[in-house]
Parts: structure tokens; sequence; C-alpha cells
């Protein structure tokens, strides 16, 4: 599994242990420290993603080397996908914009989420979930809105039949959430942030249905990878 990470101690979190716990080995690169994204998706059996303080619209080489590579991914139709800054970056390769809300709030804490008859379809989803950014993307076109939220509209999309972007943070856990609100904590002055009590207040009252979603999310999404392109010395390598 393909674990894209955009900080030098930062972790796959809840993710990348539950992927573990099914069976998958992870890949971990940084490309914003020099690490290269693979050619072909043939090798892998998805591909994650995951958020980080910088955007996508910033010019340097690795964001715009990781925000072209998702081409590959959808050309290959490796199941994708994008937390928070990778939901960002899938948009933006599509041609949707990624910008700042329009009076200056954020998300940082835990907000509501409005899901669509699409994604109920898939699964039961949760109805808050912990967010952690001051930019969020137009839906872009062709792409299926799955959630929506009070603040910042689009929260989670498909793509294809197995790319998703998520605006929110369904990988952090307890410790990360300790660390994102010391190390950072300027960031809960924001317009429309929470304070650090109701991060682990929300947390108590909400992480349990979001942790029952993330398990059926993960069983759904590693079985979209079409089976004609898994060959048996590639299974060693999921």
């Amino acid at each position: 599994m393909l674990i894209v990470l955009h900080q030098e101690h930062s972790t796959p979190g809840r993710v990348g242990r539950l992927l573990q716990e099914r069976g998958y080995r992870l890949d971990i690169r940084r490309p914003r420290f020099g690490d290269p994204l693979p050619k072909t998706t043939r090798p892998f059996a998805g591909a994650v993603i995951f958020g980080g303080p910088m955007s996508a619209n910033d010019p340097d080489d690795f964001v715009k080397h990781e925000t072209d590579w998702i081409g590959t991914a959808l050309k290959e139709e490796l199941p994708f996908l994008g937390i928070c800054l990778g939901a960002q970056m899938l948009a933006k390769h599509l041609g949707a914009t990624v910008s700042t809300h329009p009076e200056g709030h954020v998300e940082v804490g835990y907000y509501p989420l409005h899901t669509t008859a699409a994604a109920r379809a898939e699964m039961p989803w949760p109805d808050h979930v912990y967010q952690w950014h001051r930019e969020g993307f137009e839906k872009p076109c062709g792409a299926e809105l799955l959630a929506t939220g009070d603040c910042f509209e689009n929260q989670a999309i498909r793509v294809g039949r197995a790319a998703y972007g998520i605006q929110f943070h369904p990988e952090v856990t307890h410790w990360m959430m300790c660390r994102w609100t010391t190390r950072a904590h300027e960031r809960m002055a924001s317009p429309n942030a929470k304070s650090r009590q109701e991060h682990f207040d929300g947390r108590y009252a909400h992480d349990p249905a979001v942790r029952i979603w993330l398990d059926a999310f993960l069983d759904h999404w590693t079985a979209l990878k079409p089976h004609d392109c898994m060959q048996p010395e590639d299974a060693s390598l999921a």
C-alpha cells in the first residue's frame, strides 16, 4: 500500500494501523524529502496521500509532482484515497479550485458532516468528523459528491469507481490529537476553530462512529482494485 506523507515525523495513524491489520505492507514515501513516486501503480493495492501544512496551490516541485501523479492512479484505476491535502490535490488535478474560506474561517476540531444518498447507499457515515484545515476544494467536474459541511461545503467526493477525496481526518489517534493541539495551538485562535478541550470532548462523543465508518470504508475501498491488475507475482507486494 503506497503511503504518501508530508512531514518528517508524520505517520499514517489509524489508517496505517488498520491497513496493516488487513495484511498490507506500507510503502511510505515522503516526496517532500526526495522520495520518488512509482511510475506504475501495478504492484500496489492502493495509495493514500495524507494531509500536511502546505497548500495544494504551493509552487514547490513536490506538490506539483504529487498532484500530477494522481493522474497515474486514476488512469490505472488504483484505489486512491486523498485525505485533506490529498483530497485538495485530487480536486486540483481535475481542474477544481482550492482556496481559503471567503471569511477567513477554518475547520479545526469536530464539525457536522451531511452525507448524500450516494454515500449512504455504500455504508453508514458518521455525523461529526475531525477537521484540521484552512482551505477547501470545489467539486471537480464529473466527481460525485458524497458529503457536505456547514462551513466548507465539499467534504467527500468519489471520482470514477475507486478514487475518494475526504476533507476530514479519520486517521487521527488520541496521541496525534495531543500533538497537533500542542504544537499548532495557535490554529485554535482562528475564526470558527474549536477550543482544545472541545477537541477531546468531541473525540469522546464522535470517534466511535468514525472508527466504525473507517473499518467499513477500508474494506470497501481495498476491494475496488480490478482483479486483472494484480498478477500472482505482485501479491507479495500488496
